[in-house]
């Protein structure tokens, strides 16, 4: 009796903790309290780790977002970048679309052919003197209401260079070189398109005016940097050969080659000293037939024979590594003294310390100091965006 009322007892106890379903009930009836009751601490911690485990999945989420738009954003700068410059090195900006031996200017709609004696000295009207060097003058000058720029020969002992400038102007048309409009060999005149904000040489007075303030940025200021370089590795790797900028004896003549256009880039104006480097022919340059000095001009410039008075004869060729050499001091002048310029500096530290090795065969090529200022620039503005976005 006591075993059977134990038993009993024993099923009304498992009965209340664990009921048998009723097979008519749905599988999911519910539990018995006392079950809930003994569960509710092991529930709780479940559901406490479950909301623990949706938190972090959904912050790793929302990392994984913001890299991914970081990546996304880089990509895209990057790839604008490149879409701003071809392999070249050539900015790709408005192109005139026109045939060899024509032009366009920004105001027409149709590319006429390069205008001659007959069309220059009958259409083109000088207005006033702007500017001078040791080949040519310059004029501001009027065709068709369109204002260009006329340049005559200065003396016929620089007629030789006069005639070099003339065909690499031919040679060499397109974005990063300035437009030919004409020329007449007869009387020693060429016209070209006029950029009223003249040489990089004004760069810091036109951008401290209230009109260019806003783009007083280290933005435009590495785009013009990067304009520069950009220019190097076309005439590095021109269509007329590989080019030396020799006319770059000094910061200011160096400046002096480039003009500023309306769109604050740059494009190359005096082509008169762009001797040719035929490596495969043991074919390198001399820049000029005098002694160069100074830190601006690479090593390989300067005359090696200390003991030795100058000889142009004796002289060493030197090849477009020069044009590297000067790179760092062209950008120093080109960033200014903006903000965000000293980072700039730091980033490019590396590839500048490059740029000056002694020994001109470790130096970069221009392709490649371009491609690490595409990137600095990708980076910076990607980090800059990423900071206004926590502001």
């Amino acid at each position: 009796m006591k075993s059977a009322r134990a038993t009993s007892t024993f099923e009304s106890f498992s009965e209340v903790l664990f009921p048998k379903p009723d097979r008519k009930s749905s599988p999911s009836s519910e539990a018995s309290p006392l079950v809930l009751v003994a569960l509710r601490p092991f529930m709780q911690n479940t559901s406490s780790r479950s909301s623990s485990s949706r938190s972090l999945s959904h912050g790793a989420f929302v990392v994984a977002v913001c890299l991914a738009a970081l990546l996304l954003c880089n990509v895209f700068i990057y790839f604008y970048l490149d879409s701003m410059y071809n392999n070249n090195g050539q900015q790709v900006s408005s192109s005139t679309g026109c045939r060899p031996g024509q032009f366009k200017m920004p105001t027409m709609k149709n590319c006429t052919p390069w205008l001659q004696c007959s069309q220059i000295n009958h259409d083109v009207h000088k207005l006033k003197h702007i500017g001078q060097g040791a080949v040519k003058k310059v004029y501001l000058a009027e065709w068709r209401s369109q204002k260009v720029a006329l340049s005559i020969l200065t003396a016929l002992e620089y007629k030789e260079d006069f005639l070099h400038g003339l065909s690499m102007l031919q040679a060499l048309q397109g974005p990063k070189v300035v437009q030919l409009v004409g020329f007449c060999l007869k009387d020693h005149a060429l016209v070209t398109e006029y950029h009223p904000l003249g040489s990089l040489l004004n760069l810091d007075p036109i951008l401290s005016q209230e009109h260019y303030l806003k783009h007083n940025t280290w933005q435009v200021r590495l785009r013009l940097a990067m304009d520069y370089v950009s220019i190097l590795h076309y005439l590095h790797t021109s269509p007329a050969g590989c080019r030396v900028m020799c006319d770059s004896n000094s910061l200011e003549k160096t400046l002096s080659q480039f003009l500023l256009t309306n769109d604050l880039h740059l494009v190359v104006n005096d082509l008169d000293a762009l001797p040719q480097v035929d490596k495969s022919h043991g074919v390198l340059v001399k820049c000029g037939h005098r002694e160069l000095i100074g830190d601006f001009v690479a090593p390989e410039q300067l005359w090696p024979f200390a003991s030795k008075p100058f000889s142009d004869n004796l002289m060493p060729g030197y090849d477009e590594r020069t044009d590297i050499w000067k790179i760092p001091e062209v950008t120093q002048f080109l960033m200014g003294r903006v903000s965000g310029g000293d980072l700039v500096h730091f980033h490019l530290f590396q590839i500048h310390e490059e740029c000056k090795k002694k020994d001109p065969t470790l130096r970069p090529t221009a392709q490649q100091v371009l491609n690490v200022y595409k990137s600095v620039y990708s980076n910076m503005v990607r980090d800059s965006s990423g900071v206004r976005e926590m502001l």
